[in-house]
């Protein structure tokens, strides 16, 4: 004990607690999370050194604040990184002081509550210390120690200008260097700006972008020879999955999870370089079924905002394929409700939309978001069955759920397995193949363009560009007069103009893009923005990747997709923003303003209750997600809910999440709906601050069922006198 007690009364004890503290756990965390890279741990000694010599010899409660606040933050990062794959930014900062996020992420539902051990213990240690060397003078450091961290920092970016890393944020920064480094890109462009004067951004030229290209040279002699049009949509899956893809484009990734498509797509028409656009499901449809990019941020989905429009939907393949004579469904594995899709696609022409209530089969597993994928794949094909019964040509569009988190498979995958994730890949891979197996016995290939595509992807580590990368399998009765590989590059955004040249059928002008029936002498200009990063192709070599310190960076490629490309160069200022300005433009394509529109999320559907809430996203009562509200404004709520059961009563909760963390609302926790008594509300809150991604989450419990008649939400500039509109209103418009 006297040996303990003098180590602690050492005069150096404080500062070795402190260093080792700042720098030995977040060492300690990028080691056990995978997170290795030589910038990253640079990156952490430098922050810790900083932070030592800010906090050294600083009164106990003086520093004891700061280290709580970096103590959560680098809880809050592992945490993000780990459920969304990014990491936070200034704007999630507010949640430090929020008591509700607090609880939850001390609450013991945390991914890593090793690291946040590891945190309170060395905190705790610390504060030992300081209190066993009241009453020690402490060594004053020498001045000449400032120059280390700032050389770190210095050495940090230099390295970064010399060799860009293509490694994700969180492997190259710890969170306050981030922001650091990000607050100082964006004073390093106010000052270019400065120094080059009142010069006017000129406006992009965007026809590249925008415009429908069919000028290129047709694949077939004539229309295709299929009568129905299948497209399968694949949750989350890359195009590095498939064995075609990679050895096309001589990746490096070589691990096979799914031998069995790729079998298949030895038997089609492959595209290896696809670029999917964005992130999230309601994204990739609406880029697909409606040939247009959808937000290159975190802005309202157009898919929601496409509820507004009356014309601009006529033109979405769904509407297309209607107006030519095919009955058009829409089938998916979990609730419609989510992100509005019970909504949106009546909206872009489907003739019937279906989610996880019509599946009359058992699932194999348990799955919080709907049908397992051999579960999904088995009801898939009794309902081509039924349309097959009809004389009526077909487009069915299926999307599986069995490759979102929380990856789930059976215990035999799991064993067979490292990761959940790749269980649950090598499961569906096995679904599929039964699939479409089954599609081949029943003669639906004979007739039908069959389409295998994925709506986003989850991302591979270490893998360049996997979080766009994409895939296109066609399946084709005209197969023989298909190249196996398709040269060019093509995205999402291609995919409903495809559809169209194929049929023969005329593509209305509003649509964007390519056909990949066609073959282009010439390249192409496509964007994407995935993991953080706006991605620019210019269609003549020059690939330009933007980051979050607004550092552009440019390489040679001929595609966009490529297992390598050589770094040319880098800039920011007036150029940098002109890749900005093109994602500005193409996402004001339906709405030049989120201001001033009425979205009505509400609907006469009987909802059945759960016994309790498992899932804040999986048991959403409404589609209100991912909407974006402009600095300054202010925005209204108002919502009805009703019991459906004379004999039971409902209870009701509503949160708010904004970039996927709790925002509190000042709502009780709890609304109790009887049969008697509907629960009325309207209620309305101010944003300071540009919000992105924010998402209403209307969740209930009890033994009976409600509806929600209406669920109104409108953004606009306080002292409006914006009315809502009564609760039969139609789904959305412009106010």
């Amino acid at each position: 004990m006297k040996l303990i007690r003098r180590c602690l009364q050492h005069p150096l004890a404080p500062l070795c607690t402190l260093f080792g503290l700042l720098l030995l756990v977040p060492m300690g965390a990028r080691l056990a999370l995978g997170w290795s890279h030589p910038l990253g741990y640079l990156s952490d000694l430098a922050s810790a050194s900083l932070l030592t010599l800010l906090l050294y010899r600083r009164r106990w409660w003086l520093a004891l604040p700061v280290l709580l606040v970096w103590a959560l933050l680098t809880l809050v990062s592992a945490e993000l990184v780990s459920a969304v794959g990014r990491m936070p930014n200034l704007a999630d900062l507010h949640y430090l002081v929020d008591p509700q996020f607090v609880g939850n992420s001390t609450g013991g539902g945390l991914t890593h509550p090793e690291l946040g051990l590891a945190l309170l213990l060395g905190l705790v240690l610390w504060l030992v210390v300081q209190r066993s060397s009241r009453g020690v003078r402490l060594p004053a450091l020498p001045r000449a120690l400032w120059a280390l961290p700032l050389g770190l920092l210095l050495a940090h970016g230099t390295a970064q200008y010399l060799k860009p890393s293509e490694a994700d944020q969180w492997q190259q920064f710890n969170l306050p260097h981030q922001a650091l480094a990000t607050a100082t890109g964006q004073a390093q462009m106010r000052i270019e700006d400065w120094l080059q004067g009142d010069v006017a951004d000129v406006p992009p030229v965007m026809t590249g972008l925008t415009r429908l290209d069919l000028e290129g040279q047709p694949l077939l002699p004539s229309a295709g020879r299929a009568r129905n049009v299948l497209l399968i949509t694949l949750e989350g899956i890359p195009g590095a999955y498939i064995r075609t893809n990679r050895e096309a484009l001589h990746s490096r990734y070589q691990e096979d999870l799914m031998p069995k498509l790729s079998a298949w797509a030895e038997r089609g028409m492959n595209t290896p370089d696809y670029v999917l656009h964005s992130h999230q499901t309601i994204r990739g449809l609406y880029a697909m079924l409606c040939g247009d990019y959808d937000k290159l941020d975190n802005g309202t989905p157009k898919g929601v905002e496409m509820l507004t429009q009356s014309q601009r939907n006529q033109a979405c393949l769904p509407a297309q394929m209607h107006k030519f004579g095919f009955d058009t469904h829409y089938l998916q594995g979990a609730g419609l409700r989510f992100m509005a899709k019970d909504k949106i696609m009546p909206h872009i022409g489907f003739d019937a939309t279906h989610g996880l209530e019509w599946f009359k089969n058992d699932n194999y597993l348990e799955f919080p978001w709907g049908k397992d994928d051999k579960a999904f794949f088995e009801g898939a094909l009794s309902y081509v069955d039924q349309l097959k019964k009809k004389k009526q040509p077909w487009m069915l569009t299926l999307l599986t759920v069995g490759t979102h988190q929380p990856y789930s498979a059976p215990e035999d995958y799991l064993e067979r397995y490292d990761t959940p994730k790749q269980a649950a890949v090598g499961y569906l891979d096995d679904a599929i193949d039964q699939f479409l197996t089954g599609l081949e016995r029943k003669g639906v290939l004979k007739d039908t363009l069959v389409i295998i595509t994925s709506d986003e992807s989850h991302g591979i580590d270490g893998v360049r560009l996997a979080s766009s990368w994409g895939f296109n399998l066609m399946l084709a009765p005209d197969q023989a007069l298909l190249p196996h590989l398709k040269s060019g590059t093509y995205g999402h955004v291609d995919l409903s103009a495809s559809v169209l040249d194929y049929f023969g059928l005329p593509v209305p002008a509003s649509l964007s893009g390519r056909s990949l029936f066609r073959d282009y002498a010439q390249g192409r200009e496509i964007m994407s923005y995935t993991n953080g990063k706006l991605r620019y192709h210019d269609g003549q070599g020059t690939f330009t990747e933007c980051d979050f310190q607004q550092r552009c960076r440019y390489y040679s490629s001929a595609g966009f997709i490529a297992d390598s490309a050589s770094l040319q160069g880098q800039y920011g200022g007036q150029r940098a923003r002109q890749i900005s300005a093109r994602a500005t433009h193409l996402d004001r394509s339906l709405l030049q303003s989120p201001l001033n529109q009425h979205y009505q999320f509400g609907s006469p559907a009987i909802i059945p209750l759960k016994a309790q809430i498992n899932d804040d996203w999986a048991d959403n009562l409404i589609g209100a997600q991912y909407l974006e509200m402009p600095k300054g404004s202010q925005t209204r709520v108002r919502f009805t809910v009703r019991s459906a059961d004379p004999q039971q009563n409902a209870y009701i909760l509503l949160k708010g999440k904004e970039l996927e963390q709790d925002v509190p609302l000042g709502l009780p926790e709890e609304m109790l709906v009887t049969p008697d008594q509907p629960l009325q509300m309207d209620f309305s809150f101010d944003n300071p601050q540009t919000r992105k991604a924010f998402s209403f989450h209307l969740l209930g419990y009890g033994l009976g069922a409600v509806e929600v008649s209406d669920f109104s939400v409108i953004t606009e500039l306080p002292g409006q006198t914006e009315s809502v509109e009564p609760e039969d209103d139609s789904n959305a418009h412009s106010s």
